[in-house]
């Protein structure tokens, strides 16, 4: 009984105690040849150059074997005995699979044991030997012969790429018995091995039954409802997409079809527009066959000056067929549809005549609006810098404040409105704040206003000049400087005008050193 599994990294770790031992293995062969008790697979069975893998074998080593060593060859791997990829231990410590036997993880991935052996790429099949034996090798007892295949030197395989596998093909249907003609039977061919992709033509007396379909999971299926009355060698033939597996065909199914009396149909005919239409407009004839489930076509006739012509031949779907035609010529038309059958099952009938008239063309009409909107234009304010920075305040004459001073960026004003309403520009201040708990009055900002241009057509007078406060602490509850609304300036006229303002700052000698930001916000109205 195998009691647990080495893990990989313990394995890897024996390649280098157990090197000299494993040379030994290599140069000296067995006491006696061994022979193969069995096979396995990889685990997982595809995978790349880098993948560590496991052997499973397909059954246990003998008793009497009480160690395993594992071997490979295959192209570039020149040692006779091949180069040991899982080193000697004992088969107790080997776990068991769920396919009979044990799995051997492998010390290495194939890259390194390439690497190991002075080659790069891998190619070909490449052939393990998992080698029941005694602690020293003087006895063998037998040999586990599991193969991989690279298919590139980056992707390997357990399957061989180059193997041909046998299909078979079992044809099966819905109905077992004799049918009447008419009724749909399904025809399932189920493909053995499942996996083989491809597609099946099924056949009716040895020719195609509709076009070949495609194999999914291991089964085709093919429904028709148009065997004619009598007997039916029905077959499925297998034709594969790859050359890994070998085309099939079913034995044939025996089924016999029997003739029904067929069933008897009507027609109607319907014209949109009624009665009359002008030339060159469209008329469309709508055939209304029952019973709904009759397939065929319709064939619409136009009798007119004692000739008859077919308008076309329309498909029956769900019982109507529909044509449209603006060719009618002028005078006086006798409509009619003719429904005939695509199968036995059903009897032809026909409808009509419906009279219908062409009167001459008269030429068509169009008018047009012409509509143009004055648009009210818009009154837009704008800065190309929304930062202004003034200097860092320095201590005034008397020492009573800190002051600094600075001008704004070019406001940007223009009016387009219709009208000439005039406009106001104004601003107003929040308190500095260095983006903590310490503040800097608002009212201790002011400013002094000017225009710097304006369109030809404009009027524009600066504001009064706003003095600061002098330097009133956070907490004042006052609206001087620009802590309220303050004119920057007023004027009107279409156009644009630029507006500047000498801002004035005094800050308390109180206030805790810091970078302190207010926004100023500018109103055009």
């Amino acid at each position: 009984m195998f009691t647990y599994r080495i893990p990989r990294a313990v394995a890897g770790a024996a390649v280098a105690l157990t090197a000299a031992l494993g040379a030994a293995l290599l140069a000296a062969p067995p006491a006696a040849a061994a022979t193969v008790i069995g096979g396995g697979t990889a685990n997982p069975s595809s995978g790349s150059n880098y993948t560590l893998f496991d052997l499973d074998t397909d059954a246990m080593c003998p008793e009497e074997a009480t160690h395993v060593v594992t071997f490979v060859k295959g192209a570039g791997f020149t040692a006779p005995e091949g180069v040991i990829v899982s080193t000697l231990a004992e088969k107790e410590n080997y776990s068991a699979n769920t396919i009979g036997g044990f799995s051997v993880p492998l010390a290495r991935h194939m890259q390194d044991f390439a690497s190991m052996s002075g080659f790069t790429d891998l190619s070909g099949r490449y052939d393990f030997t998992v080698h029941c034996q005694d602690l020293f090798g003087m006895n063998s007892y037998g040999d586990f012969a599991i193969s991989i295949w690279f298919t590139s030197p980056t992707t390997f395989q357990s399957s061989d790429p180059t193997a041909v596998n046998d299909t078979t093909t079992a044809l099966s249907l819905s109905a077992a018995g004799p049918v009447d003609q008419g009724t749909a039977v399904t025809l399932t061919a189920d493909i053995t091995p499942a996996g083989a992709s491809g597609t099946v033509q099924f056949r009716d007396n040895g020719d195609a039954l509709g076009s070949p379909v495609n194999v999914s999971g291991g089964r085709a299926e093919l429904t028709t409802s148009n065997l004619d009355a009598g007997t039916h060698a029905l077959t499925a033939e297998f034709t594969p997409s790859t050359t890994s597996y070998r085309a099939s065909s079913s034995t044939p199914r025996t089924l016999q079809v029997n003739s029904v009396p067929a069933t008897p149909t009507t027609t109607a005919l319907a014209v949109s527009p009624a009665d009359s239409a002008a030339q060159h407009s469209p008329v469309t004839l709508t055939a209304a066959v029952t019973p709904a489930g009759a397939a065929g076509t319709v064939k619409f006739q136009d009798t007119a000056g004692g000739t008859t012509t077919t308008l076309g031949t329309v498909n029956v779907s769900g019982g109507q067929a529909v044509l449209t035609t603006s060719a009618l010529a002028v005078g006086d038309h006798a409509l009619s549809a003719v429904f005939t059958p695509s199968s036995g099952a059903y009897l032809g009938s026909d409808a009509g005549p419906v009279s219908f008239g062409v009167t001459p063309f008269q030429g068509v009409s169009a008018g047009e609006n012409i509509t143009t909107t004055v648009e009210s234009g818009a009154l837009a304010i704008s800065v190309e810098n929304p930062n202004v920075t003034l200097p860092a305040p320095v201590l005034n004459s008397d020492a009573t404040l800190l002051t600094t001073a600075g001008p704004i960026n070019a406001v940007t004003l223009t009016d387009t409105r219709a009208g000439n309403p005039g406009w106001s520009l104004s601003g107003q201040v929040t308190d500095f704040t260095d983006g903590g708990s310490h503040v800097i009055n608002g009212q201790n900002l002011g400013w002094t206003p000017k225009v710097i241009d304006k369109a030809a057509g404009q009027t524009a007078t600066p504001g009064a000049v706003v003095a600061p406060a002098a330097g009133v602490e956070a907490s004042d509850p006052g609206t001087a400087g620009l802590k309220s609304s303050r004119s920057l300036a007023v004027g009107t006229g279409l156009g644009t005008a630029h507006f500047g303002a000498d801002l004035a700052l005094n800050v308390p000698t109180s206030t805790v050193a810091g970078t302190y930001t207010a926004t100023l916000t500018l109103t055009a109205i």
